[in-house]
């Protein structure tokens, strides 16, 4: 028995080495030893190989023809509201002249039509579950396109599971345990040193490293673009959200102060040990309604320019890696530079999307340590502010619809809240308002 755990001892002992000397130590320092870009081009290649298979094997079938298209309902283009009457009332209306700009029967055709779709796949609540694939990856099985498999694919597909659980997971769980570990401990000390510029440094450097071994532990390859518009001292940088895991990816690449609210246990413990070395904004639960609190700890740490830019998610909840939704306001209120940040992940090597209404933060944190990888775009986009005569609400759309654009993203004027709250009546009043203007429009323009 004696000998058994000496054993056990010594295989975790010469894990833990090699784990920090060609893993952790190489991160914290920002080198690569190249065994992350060689693992990522065998798996690219082998997801290759795995999808010209199915496409060959689809092609072989009789009868069956294989579709990358993954909608349910097939959408012509985007029409205007005035031109999808104009159709419907052409078609519905061969023996009579209908007056223009005044209600037809047909219309409710329209509207009919509309809720139909939006109860088969609407645009929104697709975007709270997780992107659908064209492809099989390896991962799972729950494709609806993928219908054949082979016994060379089912072989890999097991050998994968092997490799993911018994090697990737065992060896992302110790790196980023070792990772929270190490900014605990690293920002407490920290905290101890008085205010300075040497403080800063230690404090920048400390988060920095703890984030690079994290990134390593998820096996993340991150291509960041336009690095010199990278967010500055003093300003905000707000991005899309996908996943907590943003939070690594940004702070992979430079310093930021998070905001959030107090928690307990665990989360509770790594943000008091953060803030004691670094200016980060955490809120008690009393504090975060009230709404002129939280913009005046905003507004005076952005006024400091010797402080790390803040770092914001406005849509407030994860949106599925497709789409960009409403952002909230509070933080273009402010009155200071929005460093904007577009993010998009390749889903073909793992879901980095959060469903945080069907898995907890240990399920997912799981799903992603047992994914193949993390990859991952960052573009850093030219920092805006606020123009004359412009709103906080007209702001935040506008760089929104930059940070939809520059990473190939759905842009919704939704709000991300309706992930769990009802339509509020003030949006259907909106389309009401809308369809009524449309007819009164034709008319006015008619009778001219």
């Amino acid at each position: 028995m004696e000998g058994f755990g000496g054993l056990v001892l010594k295989v975790l002992s010469i894990w833990l080495i090699l784990g920090i000397t060609l893993i952790m130590l190489p991160a914290m320092f920002g080198v690569s030893l190249g065994i992350t870009e060689l693992y990522m081009k065998i798996l690219v290649k082998t997801l290759e190989w795995a999808t010209r298979k199915i496409k060959k094997t689809a092609q072989e079938k009789p009868g069956q023809s294989y579709s990358p298209s993954n909608e349910i309902i097939e959408k012509r283009g985007k029409a205007s509201l005035e031109e999808e009457f104009t159709e419907l009332r052409r078609y519905s209306s061969r023996s009579k002249a209908v007056p223009e700009g005044n209600f037809d029967l047909s219309d409710v055709f329209y509207f009919s039509k509309k809720g139909f779709e939006a109860i088969v796949e609407d645009e929104v609540t697709t975007r709270f579950s997780s992107e659908e694939l064209v492809l099989w990856n390896l991962l799972t099985r729950t494709n609806r396109n993928f219908q054949y498999i082979s016994v060379r694919l089912t072989i890999l597909w097991g050998l994968g599971v092997a490799i993911r659980y018994g090697v990737l997971l065992p060896l992302r769980i110790t790196l980023g345990v070792i990772g929270i570990s190490w900014l605990v401990i690293g920002t407490t000390l920290v905290g101890q040193l008085p205010n300075s510029s040497v403080k800063m440094w230690l404090s920048e450097l400390v988060h920095l490293m703890c984030y690079r071994i994290c990134a390593r532990g998820l096996s993340a390859s991150i291509r960041y673009h336009n690095k010199e518009n990278k967010p500055k001292r003093g300003g905000i940088c707000v991005a899309n959200h996908t996943s907590p895991i943003d939070v690594v990816i940004l702070a992979n690449d430079g310093g930021y102060a998070m905001v959030g609210q107090v928690h307990g246990g665990l989360m509770g413990i790594i943000q008091r040990s953060m803030v004691k070395a670094c200016p980060h904004i955490w809120f008690e639960r009393s504090e975060m309604k009230d709404r002129q609190i939280v913009l005046k700890r905003l507004g005076d740490h952005a006024a400091d320019k010797t402080k790390l830019p803040i770092l914001i998610f406005p849509e407030g909840t994860c949106i599925n890696n497709t789409s960009v939704m409403m952002f909230k306001k509070g933080s273009f209120e402010i009155g200071a530079t929005i460093y904007p940040v577009a993010i998009k992940y390749d889903p073909q090597f793992g879901d980095a999307f959060w469903n945080s209404s069907k898995d907890g933060m240990v399920s997912y944190l799981l799903q992603m340590m047992s994914s193949w990888a993390i990859v991952c775009n960052v573009w850093y986009l030219p920092p805006m502010t606020r123009q004359e005569g412009e709103d906080a609400v007209q702001f935040a759309n506008r760089v929104k619809a930059a940070i939809a654009q520059q990473g190939g993203l759905v842009d919704l004027s939704w709000d991300g809240g309706l992930k769990r709250a009802k339509v509020k009546a003030s949006f259907k009043e909106q389309q009401q308002k809308y369809y009524s203007k449309t007819i009164v429009r034709k008319k006015s323009s008619e009778e001219k």
